[in-house]
């Protein structure tokens, strides 16, 4: 049986529900295999890694609910 292919919502999930999680576990290796092949997802994970490291280095405030609100606005949350 072959196995499917993970998609970009998949992975633009991925990516902003496991920043920080461990990189070598099998989802984050089906993720690098798709960012090889995908320059929308490659250029939207870019733009993760970028404003993460701005908002640290600008020690910036992030309110309680603003995963919440990225993900429903991104068409990410589960409803």
């Amino acid at each position: 049986m072959k196995k499917e292919k993970i998609t970009c919502k998949e992975v633009m999930k991925h990516v902003c529900e496991s920043l920080g999680e461990n990189l070598n576990d099998e989802k984050c290796f089906e993720i690098k295999q798709h960012l090889e092949s995908c320059t929308n997802c490659r250029d939207y994970f870019k733009s993760v890694e970028i404003t993460i490291e701005c908002y640290r280095k600008y020690n910036v405030e992030v309110p309680e609910d603003a995963h919440t609100r990225l993900m429903k606005m991104l068409g990410l949350d589960d409803k």
